[in-house]
């Protein structure tokens, strides 16, 4: 679904492509694969109760996970979301958060670094009480089928892409080495209001940027993107600020949206010529430039002949699209 004439205009432009992780390179249904944490039934117990109160897939992911385990929630009030960084509510009369390690930090919860480095490889969920830590839930999100061929294929038409992320660089970073992308593409650990600076700051560069996401946390950095392409499966406030919408949830349609937007530039080039040739060519001889010297002049019926062929012609070749 593309917004306008003047957005298939402007995609041929794009020299920068630059991709949101979850949900829009990974399939967006996180699973829960590891619960580190000395007493681990109470921390997904928490977990499961703060995630109750709002509707992010990694949510969905530790409230599958509890029910897998039979695991009962508690009775929680107050539920707060702060986006891109985690989730709080009050559960038995104490204060839980569940979310990154800025998010815990935030409220003094002391996270010590041995915790931390055996996470490497997944997004960490880390879950306090009380402003006590508690564990961290590991969960692994697996890239789309299309993902790899999506990137390989937008690099060989001669565009930059880029990985965009709130996720820990770390976790970035493992993606992106499965995509062939180098470390200088990555761009992890980055809350949801500085996406789209980031944009903005890739743009001051001189780059044209295309961003593609699907959550609420891309609609700022698509709405700042010269060209926002949005999942038809992401959210109504991303699918509004979007550009394009892929319709299918494709990955793919990504480079039939560039590839469309650059032929259609070319035939708008194409018939700017063939308009401006026939004018250039018909309006000298219809004035008599060649009856001195050769006795050729284009009587009004020729010429309007004419005329219409190069209507004829330009609309045949936009029809050949």
């Amino acid at each position: 679904l593309i917004k306008g004439g003047d957005v298939l205009e402007k995609v041929h432009e794009l020299d920068t492509i630059v991709f949101d992780k979850t949900g829009t390179l990974t399939t967006g249904h996180p699973t829960v694969t590891d619960i580190v944490g000395n007493n681990p039934e109470l921390l997904l117990q928490v977990a499961a109760t703060v995630e109750s109160g709002t509707s992010h897939p990694l949510a969905e992911a530790i409230l599958q996970k509890a029910q897998q385990e039979n695991v009962a929630l508690l009775s929680a009030t107050d539920f707060y979301t702060e986006p891109g960084l985690g989730v709080s509510a009050i559960v038995d009369g104490k204060l839980a958060l569940v979310g990154n390690l800025e998010w815990l930090k935030k409220y003094e919860v002391i996270v010590e670094q041995g915790n931390i480095s055996t996470l490497t490889d997944k997004t960490a969920v880390y879950v306090s009480l009380d402003r006590v830590l508690l564990g961290v839930v590991k969960v692994s999100d697996a890239l789309r089928d299309d993902a790899l061929v999506t990137v390989k294929d937008l690099q060989s038409m001669g565009l930059k892409v880029m990985l965009l992320t709130g996720d820990r660089s770390c976790v970035a970073e493992i993606v992106a080495q499965q995509l062939g992308l180098t470390a200088e593409d990555v761009l992890g650990e980055v809350p949801p209001a500085g996406k789209a600076e980031v944009i903005a700051a890739l743009q001051s560069k001189g780059q044209k940027v295309g961003m593609v996401g699907d959550g609420i946390n891309d609609a700022p950095a698509l709405a700042e993107a010269n060209v926002g392409i949005g999942m038809q499966t992401g959210t109504d406030v991303a699918v509004e600020a979007a550009d394009i919408v892929l319709m299918q949830d494709k990955l793919m349609d990504v480079i039939e949206s560039i590839k469309l937007s650059r032929a259609t530039f070319n035939k708008i080039r194409e018939n700017l010529f063939w308009a401006f040739a026939y004018n250039i060519v018909g309006i000298p001889v219809a004035a008599g430039l060649l009856l001195p010297s050769l006795g050729i002049i284009l009587s009004p019926g020729a010429a309007g002949a004419l005329m219409a062929f190069s209507s004829v012609s330009v609309v045949t070749n936009s029809l050949l699209l």
